[in-house]
């Protein structure tokens, strides 16, 4: 890695639930982060990659005018509009074609949104766009996106990994709506002598189409081939695998995606509060402690945390129970339990709940020899430990932490030439040495305790719903 560069934007949440960005917003950091990259380098850049933020929804008008501010993947105002695309197209099917249930972070669902709370913004859309492929609207001039992130549309042939008219013609949804569909290192156009000038990059660069941000950073830590999964701690939490055929969870309690490797596919299984657990903790608790600290005392206590179980729902869960209105807790407390105790099982039952992800996983049949971490977690030994003795396989670790970037750097190769194709290019992933290797008495335990995580959510669920519905409730 040669260069690189970043700019943070504002998060807007205009209501609860909602989540909201000025899409000029990415454009100005867009600029700054190629202009600040561009100086950098001794060399002229040779293509130039894309990746982002996935299922969000930019509305443009007839000249490309931004209509609205772009409706993010973590809004939940569209539970309605899930509902009723789930009864246009019929729950089985849907999962058929696009290897998804309709959840309210994908895309289909906001234009529904859209034609039904906005009608006046709505009459004037005339493209839709993600939020990687408006940059590249802006970068290129052209109307593009790639089979990964169009996966999270819920508008996508996922076998056939093109637009599917069925689903399109159910939902009423303009075809010519929609950008064009490339593989992710294909080049899906040329940066213009106004975005030369804008961002310093060369006019002319080829722009390889890229991938969603999950996609991207499966190309940056080399989760290229069956067998090889990643394991993502950050705010959310992320089990990736590749598969090379598209294997679809009939219950949809995983996602099928095309990946970002011409002609392959990925499974996702996502926990909704991983790192973002730990963070609520940290601040509920009032320890003041930074997350290294908080590492230091989750290891004080011993693993298992003595009989303490905790539910990271804390904002409803996906997989695998796909359910809004799950609610975490804690289990199991005794007067033997102290904050070291609850700090420990708040990291464990995290990991369990990835566990669940890659359960389902190897229930499809899908081989899994190693887990690769990724996101700020990886950086902690006893998150990698902690998988490790859960999943009772050897964890890994990169040495670019920057998954993403630097796997839409790598499609931007392949789109240039300098690489015959991803796995060529995925061949610069480099490993750092430590590897965290499961204990087997530990995984004996911690087998137990996945159980026990596992039925406490059955067990709980009904009262789960019934305090959503009270705390939903004015008094």
């Amino acid at each position: 890695m040669l260069a690189a560069a970043s700019e943070e934007y504002p998060l807007m949440t205009p209501r609860p639930g909602w989540t909201e960005q000025d899409p000029e917003s990415w454009w100005d950091a867009s600029q700054a982060v190629l202009n600040g990259v561009v100086s950098q380098l001794r060399d002229p850049p040779l293509g130039l990659g894309l990746t982002g933020q996935m299922h969000g929804s930019v509305f443009l008008d007839k000249s490309d005018r931004v209509i609205r501010p772009a409706i993010l993947w973590s809004d939940q105002r569209t539970a309605a509009q899930c509902e009723a695309i789930t009864k246009k197209v019929g729950a089985k099917r849907l999962v058929a074609i696009t290897g998804n249930p309709a959840i309210t972070g994908f895309q289909a669902p906001k234009i529904l949104w859209l034609r039904e709370d906005e009608p006046e913004a709505y009459a004037k859309v005339r493209r839709v766009l993600l939020p990687k492929d408006y940059i590249r609207l802006r970068l290129t001039g052209e109307y593009a996106t790639d089979v990964s992130d169009a996966s999270g549309t819920l508008l996508l042939d996922l076998r056939g990994r093109a637009w599917s008219d069925e689903v399109l013609d159910a939902l009423e949804i303009a075809r010519s709506w929609l950008p064009a569909i490339f593989e992710s290192p294909d080049v899906s156009g040329a940066v213009s002598d106004a975005a030369a000038a804008a961002t310093g990059l060369p006019a002319g660069l080829k722009v390889a189409a890229g991938a969603g941000d999950n996609a991207a950073a499966a190309i940056g830590n080399g989760i290229v081939r069956e067998g090889i999964v990643s394991s993502s701690i950050g705010t959310s939490g992320v089990v990736f695998a590749s598969s090379d055929t598209a294997r679809i969870d009939p219950r949809g309690r995983l996602h099928a995606f095309c990946h970002a490797i011409p002609g392959r596919y990925h499974l996702m299984g996502v926990t909704l509060a991983a790192g973002g657990a730990l963070r609520w903790w940290r601040d509920a608790s009032g320890s003041g402690l930074d997350y290294d600290a908080m590492a230091e005392l989750a290891a004080q206590a011993p693993p298992g945390s003595e009989g303490l179980v905790f539910l990271p729902y804390l904002t409803g869960e996906r997989t695998p129970h796909m359910d809004a209105h799950a609610r975490g807790a804690f289990f199991g407390l005794n007067l033997r339990h102290s904050l070291p105790h609850l700090t420990r099982a708040v990291m464990e039952g995290v990991v369990y709940s990835l566990k669940d992800c890659l359960d389902l996983m190897t229930g499809m049949r899908l081989p899994v020899t190693e887990v690769r971490a990724t996101g700020g977690g990886a950086r902690s030994h006893l998150w990698r430990q902690l998988q490790a003795d859960v999943f009772g396989l050897p964890v890994h670790r990169t040495r670019i932490d920057e998954g993403p970037a630097f796997g839409a750097a790598l499609l931007a190769g392949v789109a240039a030439g300098a690489y015959a194709d991803v796995f060529e290019a995925s061949a610069l992933v480099q490993l750092d040495p430590e590897v965290n290797q499961p204990d087997p008495n530990l995984n004996r335990l911690y087998q137990g305790y996945h159980k026990a995580y596992s039925d406490l959510y059955s067990a709980t669920a009904p009262v789960m719903h019934r305090l959503a519905d009270l705390g939903s409730t004015s008094p």
